[in-house]
């Protein structure tokens, strides 16, 4: 069975790499539709030896699609997803429009994969630092039961799309030919340096992302009362989130245990002896489809705590794999209309 396919926010940076996964997956599609704003329609998208003309996005442009995955921003998603799901399409998005409200899914497949089977049109693709931070935490929390963590992200320019990489590359040329920095994606020079800065400060002093953290954790994992303290900072790197986590459980751990459950848990991959210099690293998990996890230790603070480190593909698990894996789920489960 093959399935008409959408893209919106086909030109970005999420968008290529959603055309490339669902190629190299081999995901059954008959067509593939691309759409973005009106000053790309027109243009010619290719992948391989495949090409398409990007069309605009309007409500009509859903006509005929099984699912489209969204990736062009919550106003976007606000925009065109009741459309979409009026006219029998299936939206993937993966924008934070969605992700907090009760009658939409926030998948990610290895954790909840039973909570698509009663979407209503709409199911939500979480937030990249999330997704990559849970992939080492949920295996953990099977095991002992999650209390709280506190994490600190080491966040990739992927995550501000493609200017986020040109702006990188541009100021470390302009470093080595003593040229001027220019700054338009961050507030401050982002080559060799750290910005503690990514999204919009809210009046208590933390940023959306932060929070998502707390939010998005919650609801995947199910956890209501989870407590979380995260500071989201923006590294000179090109593509891979690492988060550095702190974690609390309900039950005694050992390290043993905590490296067994996440060797055995589908999407991670244990990356963990220090003594060979081997832990999971932005440069050896950029295009991987697992996220890497590693420094395990006890924690020296928490009662039953945890230590570690995890790394991953911020525009793979952080974003388009993960919703690939969404609309693979939902074609394994038999709910894809065709």
């Amino acid at each position: 069975m093959a399935y008409n396919v959408g893209i919106l926010g086909a030109t970005g940076a999420v968008g290529q790499e959603i055309i490339r996964l669902l190629h190299e997956r081999e995901f059954p599609i008959a067509e593939l539709r691309l759409l973005a704003s009106a000053r790309s329609a027109g243009k010619t998208q290719s992948f391989g030896d495949k090409s398409w003309t990007i069309q605009e996005a309007t409500p009509e442009s859903f006509a005929g699609l099984d699912v489209c995955i969204f990736s062009a921003g919550g106003d976007q998603s606000k925009l065109f997803a009741a459309e979409a799901v009026k006219r029998g399409c299936i939206v993937v998005d993966n924008s934070s429009a969605f992700r907090q409200d009760p009658n939409v899914p926030l998948v990610i497949p290895e954790i909840n994969p039973d909570s698509v089977d009663n979407h209503q049109g709409i199911l939500a693709n979480p937030n990249c630092s999330t997704a990559i931070s849970l992939m080492g935490l949920y295996p953990l929390h099977k095991a002992f039961g999650l209390k709280s963590f506190i994490a600190s992200t080491y966040q990739a320019v992927s995550g501000s799309g493609a200017g986020g990489l040109i702006e990188l590359d541009q100021q470390a040329h302009a470093w080595a030919e003593g040229g001027e920095m220019k700054q338009e994606v961050y507030p401050h020079q982002i080559a060799f340096n750290l910005i503690p800065h990514v999204d919009k400060f809210l009046d208590d002093g933390y940023t959306k992302e932060e929070m998502k953290m707390l939010n998005e954790g919650r609801k995947i994992m199910g956890i209501d009362d989870l407590r979380v303290t995260c500071t989201c900072v923006r590294v000179p790197v090109f593509r891979a989130h690492s988060i550095s986590i702190s974690a609390e459980f309900e039950k005694p751990v050992t390290v043993e245990a905590a490296r067994e459950a996440v060797r055995n848990f589908e999407g991670a991959e244990l990356v963990d002896n220090p003594a060979n210099a081997e832990y999971p690293m932005p440069l050896n998990y950029s295009e991987v489809v697992p996220c890497g996890v590693g420094r395990i230790r006890k924690d020296l603070v928490f009662d039953n705590g945890l230590a570690l480190w995890v790394t991953g593909d911020q525009l793979w698990k952080g974003a388009a794999l993960n919703a690939i894996q969404i609309a693979e789920l939902l074609h394994k489960k038999g709910k894809l209309s065709s």
